[in-house]
């Protein structure tokens, strides 16, 4: 009755109400053909205590008790236990758009919050109060860049995630905005900044790279800007490993940052939803879409929080708006803010640190046996091992030891043939990780 609360009673009450005595007398319109004259084949019906069983059968069929090296857009971080207990608080758990501030002001506080570290993280003046996620918070830049210079063509790196990369064709394409993809140097895994140079045309808008890219390189950035502020593009930078920005120098000489935050506490949940972010220069904040939170004082003098500088398609005149679908995440944006506060800046240092450490030590373990791919790079968390085997071979023997290996690149790089992407976290160990090797190399 807990799931389906109509009882016999409540359906006549129904059926008289709307003045047929039967079921079948309300289907009557629809020719008898088409009618099920059976009861449905589905299995019969469970208790709570034995659906709530069901279910737990079914996770231990996840990935709960299993090594992860997977990244590639979605990390395998610690999640404090404060996260989950503060962000299903009422007040917060079914809170709407914080349009009235005199009764949300913990959700504007929270929210302002959020903002001020995004920015410090990423060396900006100004973020928003999130995007729908990663991919679509760097689409949602090119279309701000295009905005700020007038111009509408779009240079972006091969290595920015080939996901993120279908998302913004999927943006363009169909706004007929063309788009030209740069390559990457053997050495490093990094932007090519030779081709870069010639694929700058007079009507590029903005140079989109991620740092740390998708083939785990960090990207020169001060280079890069320089190269596209010669030719009056802006640069957008993507950041798919937040938390990559404890150790490796913020993207300060960028005009536009993108950055996916579920590294900072959010599960990674069959792929979303997770929490995009837009931060920028302040000079371009009235192209920004989504919300912004600003703080102000009331008439007694007493701080508070509004939404402020909002160009959405309710407060404007839509052909000004810069609004869009993926306006904002502010649970899930919450869960990241939590994330920060508690590990604060020298714990999200020292976070990255592991990290760093971790995937160097796996990197030279791999290197003894395989090859590591672009030796030159300068790399946080994430490498490139190139094997004899199809890595997806590899990738079952792995499975049978309870690990999930690298991701397989073949079908976003073909060039590299045997290739995959390989991630360690603070939460691999080192026995982890020589128990991956040795699966691999048998």
């Amino acid at each position: 009755m807990r799931y389906l609360p109509k009882s016999p009673t409540d359906r006549e009450q129904m059926l008289r109400e709307i003045g047929v005595s039967s079921i079948d007398e309300f289907f009557a319109a629809i020719p008898a053909e088409y009618r099920l004259k059976r009861d449905l084949k589905v299995p019969r019906q469970m208790s709570e205590s034995e659906i709530i069983d069901y279910f737990r059968q079914r996770s231990q069929e996840n990935a709960a008790g299993y090594a992860v090296f997977l990244g590639a857009g979605a990390y395998h971080h610690y999640r404090p236990v404060i996260i989950d207990a503060l962000v299903q608080r009422g007040e917060f758990l079914t809170s709407y758009t914080p349009y009235q501030a005199e009764i949300t002001q913990g959700t504007l506080q929270a929210i302002f919050e959020f903002q001020t570290m995004i920015c410090e993280l990423t060396g900006m003046d100004i973020a928003n109060a999130s995007m729908y996620d990663g991919s679509t918070g760097a689409a949602e830049a090119i279309l701000m860049a295009m905005r700020v210079t007038g111009r509408e063509h779009s240079v972006i790196a091969k290595t920015v995630h080939p996901e993120y990369r279908e998302v913004i064709h999927t943006y363009l394409h169909h706004r007929g905005l063309p788009m030209v993809t740069v390559g990457y140097a053997e050495e490093s895994g990094a932007i090519n900044l030779d081709e870069l140079d010639r694929a700058i045309t007079s009507d590029a808008a903005c140079v989109l790279i991620q740092s740390p890219n998708f083939l785990g390189s960090v990207e020169d950035v001060a280079a890069i800007a320089e190269i596209a502020h010669n030719k009056g593009a802006l640069l957008v930078v993507s950041i798919a490993e937040a938390l990559s920005l404890g150790i490796v120098k913020p993207p300060a000489e960028a005009d536009i940052v993108s950055l996916e935050a579920q590294s900072f506490g959010v599960p990674l949940g069959f792929g979303g939803p997770y929490d995009g972010v837009l931060a920028a220069k302040e000079k371009y904040v009235r192209q920004m879409p989504g919300r912004l939170v600003g703080e102000t004082k009331d008439k007694n003098g007493k701080r508070g929080y509004v939404l402020t500088l909002s160009t959405r398609e309710q407060h404007i005149r839509r052909e000004k708006a810069t609004s869009n679908i993926c306006t904002n995440q502010a649970l899930v944006a919450l869960m990241s803010t939590i994330y920060m506060d508690v590990y604060g800046r020298e714990g999200l240092k020292e976070l990255a640190t592991q990290n760093l450490a971790k995937a160097h030590y796996a990197a030279n373990q791999f290197g003894k046996k395989a090859t590591i791919l672009f030796p030159k790079a300068k790399r946080f968390n994430e490498f490139v091992v190139q094997t004899k085997q199809d890595p997806h071979g590899a990738n079952d023997r792995l499975l049978e030891k309870k690990i999930i290996g690298g991701l397989p690149l073949k079908r976003f790089y073909p060039e590299l043939g045997n290739a995959a992407l390989w991630c360690c976290t603070e939460m691999n160990t080192r026995e982890q990780i020589d128990a991956a090797l040795e699966a691999v190399q048998a």
